[in-house]
């Protein structure tokens, strides 16, 4: 059997019986979720397992690395910067979390080159985050490098979102917060950003 179509069996018999009533009514009431949350594309950091969030409470957007472009308001495709206008202008909003994660592909892909296959988009993508990577010390080992580099396009994202005038008046208000966190595949802990500092969560 297709594995989506099996998944989507096991959610109609076991989570849909639990789950029926919040359904129906966030679909006759319409979302308010209060957080907002930038993450990677990566299949093994899902923000709402992460966070152990329920359907409504989290409005996701994803991409490679959980990058925060710069406010660019031209006529090219930003998905990122549509959905945080959506969310912030529509949805309002009241915090905005960004979630980078150990072991990223794209921020791997900084250090060590791009995949020859993946340079029509990646790579150009990436560049949003070479501010990030000229903040870590070339003397690293490849590891440490790689993990101080994570939490560097983390601290990128959170000021770029402050480049967007509606996003950086609604902090200055006190009626939206920024966050930021990252996620280790490897022992499951989160470290948030807090004073200039990652510390663990907990």
């Amino acid at each position: 059997m297709d594995p989506l179509v099996e998944g989507h069996l096991r959610f109609r018999a076991v989570t849909w019986p639990a789950e029926r009533d919040r359904y129906e009514s966030l679909a006759k009431l319409g979302q308010s979720p209060e957080t907002m949350v930038i993450a990677c594309s990566d299949s093994r950091v899902d923000p709402q397992t992460v966070f152990g969030a329920i359907p409504g409470e989290l409005f996701v957007v994803r991409n490679v690395a959980g990058l925060v472009p710069p406010y660019t308001p031209d006529s090219g495709y930003h998905g990122t910067s549509a959905a945080l206008e959506f969310a912030v202008r529509v949805l309002k909003v009241a915090r905005i979390a960004v979630l980078g994660h150990a072991q990223c592909g794209g921020v791997l892909s900084m250090l060590e080159g791009t995949p020859g296959v993946a340079r029509d988009f990646v790579e150009p993508w990436m560049r949003i985050a070479a501010p990030a990577l000229q903040a870590v010390p070339r003397h690293l080992g490849r590891d440490d490098r790689l993990c101080a580099c994570e939490l560097e396009v983390v601290r990128l994202s959170l000021e770029n979102l402050l480049t967007f005038p509606w996003i950086s008046e609604a902090v200055d208000a006190g009626t939206l917060r920024l966050q930021g966190f990252r996620f280790d595949i490897r022992s499951g802990l989160l470290t948030t950003l807090v004073e200039g500092r990652f510390v663990q969560v907990g």
